[in-house]
C-alpha cells in the first residue's frame, strides 16, 4: 500500500511540476504576446505557430494557456494556505478546549455547510465584484471550514492521550500543548485535505471565472476561455478544449497527490 501511494503521489507531483513549470516558462513555450490580437486570424485552428490555435480575437491559445494555469494554480494555493491557516487554528483551538466553545463553533461548522458551498462563493463574489484577489476570499470564507471540523475532530480525540495529560501536569500552557503536540499529529490529515482541497478550489475559480465572475478581462482565467469559446464549440473546439484539458489535467494531478500522500501517511478516510 505505501510503495504503491508513493507511486502515486509522485506521479501527481511530477505532473503538477509540469504544469507549474509551464506556466513559469510560458515565455519561452509560446513566444506570443498572450493579449496581442490579430483579428485576421480569429478562430485559427493549429498550425505552425500556433500549434493550438488562436481565439475569437486571434490571441495565442497556448500562451494564454500557459499564463492561466500561474493563475488556477496561484489562486488554488492562495485559498489553500488561508483557509488552512484559518480552519486549523480554530479547530485546534476549540477542540482542545472542549465545553461551550467547541459547541458554538460545531454549530457554527454546521450552518455553514448547509449551504452549496459554491453557490454561496457565487453570491460572495457578486457582493464583491470580479476580481482575483475577490475570488481569494469568496473562496476562503467558505473553505476554512473543512480544515476546522477536521482539526476539530483530531484535537478533541487527541487531548485525551497520555501525553497531553503529562504535558499539562508539568505546568505547559494551552498555547505550547497545541503547538508541540497537536499541530505535528493533526499535520499528515491536513496536509491530505489541503490538496484535495487545492483542487476543488481551482475548479471553484473556473466556475467563477466561467460566469464572469472571477478574473476580469483580458486575463486568461481557464474557465473565462472556456466561456469565450463555448458559443463556437462545433466550429472551433480548441478555444474550449485547450483550457479544459489543462484543467482537468491540473485537477488529476492534485487528486492523484492527494490519494498517494494518503497511502504514505496511512490516513483514514
Amino acid at each position: 500500500m505505501a510503495r504503491r501511494g508513493r507511486r502515486t503521489a509522485l506521479a501527481g507531483a511530477a505532473l503538477l511540476v509540469a504544469l507549474a513549470a509551464a506556466g513559469l516558462a510560458a515565455p519561452r513555450l509560446a513566444p506570443h504576446d498572450p493579449y496581442a490580437t490579430a483579428l485576421a486570424d480569429r478562430l485559427a485552428p493549429a498550425r505552425a505557430g500556433h500549434p493550438l490555435g488562436q481565439d475569437t480575437l486571434g490571441r495565442d491559445v497556448l500562451a494564454r494557456v500557459l499564463v492561466g494555469a500561474r493563475i488556477s494554480l496561484a489562486v488554488g494555493a492562495a485559498v489553500v494556505v488561508i483557509s488552512l491557516l484559518l480552519g486549523a487554528s480554530v479547530g485546534l483551538a476549540a477542540g482542545y478546549a472542549g465545553g461551550w466553545i467547541d459547541e458554538v463553533l460545531a454549530r457554527v461548522i454546521d450552518v455553514l455547510l448547509a449551504f452549496p458551498g459554491l453557490l454561496l462563493a457565487i453570491a460572495l463574489a457578486a457582493v464583491l465584484g470580479p476580481g482575483l484577489a475577490n475570488v481569494v476570499i469568496a473562496l476562503s470564507a467558505l473553505g476554512w471550514t473543512g480544515y476546522a471540523r477536521l482539526a476539530r475532530a483530531e484535537a478533541a480525540a487527541l487531548r485525551r492521550r497520555e501525553f497531553v495529560a503529562a504535558a499539562e501536569a508539568l505546568g505547559a500552557r494551552p498555547v505550547r500543548v497545541v503547538v508541540r503536540h497537536l499541530v505535528p499529529l493533526a499535520t499528515p490529515v491536513l496536509l491530505v485535505q489541503a490538496t484535495f482541497g487545492m483542487a476543488g478550489a481551482i475548479v471553484a475559480e473556473a466556475s467563477l471565472s466561467f460566469l464572469g465572475l472571477g478574473a476580469p478581462a483580458p486575463l486568461p482565467s481557464w474557465g473565462a476561455m472556456i466561456d469565450e469559446g463555448r458559443p463556437f464549440l462545433l466550429v472551433a473546439p480548441h478555444l474550449v478544449l485547450a483550457p479544459g484539458i489543462a484543467l482537468a489535467l491540473t485537477v488529476l494531478a492534485l487528486q492523484l497527490l492527494g490519494d498517494g500522500l494518503r497511502d504514505v501517511l496511512d490516513v483514514g478516510e
